[in-house]
């Protein structure tokens, strides 16, 4: 759900919405046919600190969790950041920049109590970590014309290598994680818009492609009837293909989206990989029609 938890990708998005904050949670389950499921929640919530319109800059602050947990020994990590944005206008303000920082807290472990060892091993000094974690990010965001914006963001998440080691050696250090993430609204159609994505990042030896395309349907723009249907496929190079369903209803947004899997996992998987369930609210939603695209902020 590449457009639900924004956050989760850049901390420079903070703000990026049409209202005065933002709350969401979004719910993943994957591989449950193949042992116990890798569970994932997270939760964010962004308020506007300010808004200026003669200036057209603003200020927000973000707040974002995320507990995961698989197998049978509870194996997970968790992690707590708080977020703050600063975005200026420029020229005629159809452009956009961002900046975003975040500080927080992670926790990993594993439950000892499912582990079988051999008689006269000595117990586990320790099961779990607590480290901090930095993250920074950039964005920027163009109105092209009534029917046409883009939005474009990097980021880098776990600047300071933390150490996760649960005997604090030093010798397990958490990689920096880097993402990369364009987005586009094209609404040439009265009801009908194309929405193309991409998005990629890396951290340490593992890297992530995404690619696809939704398409969103306007039934009705009024503030007291608002509706809006969307659906797509987004899909994960070389391992998933995610099917993504969504409800924008007044200030709600529910969204569901399926991953099937086609790694070489999929024979083990029967091809079944993740579900994802999620929610949004959104405060203090502009009250007026609308057939345009607006800028999100000014």
């Amino acid at each position: 759900m590449l457009d639900l938890d924004p956050l989760l990708f850049n901390p420079a998005y903070s703000g990026f919405f049409d209202g005065t904050g933002r709350f969401g949670v979004v719910y993943r389950n994957q591989w449950a046919s193949v042992s116990t499921p890798f569970q994932t929640l997270t939760a964010t919530a962004e308020v506007s600190l300010m808004r200026s319109k003669r200036n057209r800059n603003g200020l927000s602050a973000g707040l974002w969790l995320t507990s995961d947990r698989a197998g049978t020994l509870d194996y997970g990590a968790s992690t707590a950041s708080v977020i703050a944005s600063y975005y200026q206008a420029f020229g005629d303000g159809s452009n956009l920049f961002s900046l975003g920082l975040e500080g927080g807290i992670g926790q990993v472990g594993f439950n000892p109590n499912n582990i079988e060892l051999p008689e006269g091993t000595e117990p586990f000094p320790s099961t779990h970590a607590v480290y901090p974690t930095l993250g920074a990010g950039l964005a920027w965001f163009r109105q092209w014309s009534d029917e046409l914006y883009t939005k474009a963001g990097f980021s880098m998440r776990n600047i300071n290598e933390p150490d996760i080691s649960y005997l604090e050696t030093g010798d397990s250090r958490l990689a920096r994680r880097w993402n990369l993430y364009a987005r586009g609204e094209w609404r040439h159609w009265p009801q009908l818009s194309l929405l193309p994505v991409v998005g990629f990042q890396h951290q340490g030896a593992y890297s992530e492609l995404v690619y696809g395309c939704d398409v969103r349907w306007y039934l009705n723009e009024h503030p007291r009837d608002y509706l809006v249907l969307s659906a797509g496929i987004i899909g994960r190079h070389a391992d998933a293909a995610s099917i993504n369903l969504a409800v924008l209803w007044h200030e709600w947004t529910f969204a569901f989206s399926y991953d099937a899997n086609l790694s070489r996992l999929a024979e083990a998987s029967h091809t079944l990989g993740a579900f994802e369930l999620g929610v949004m609210y959104m405060i203090g939603k502009k009250d007026k029609k609308r057939s345009a695209l607006p800028c999100p902020i000014i």
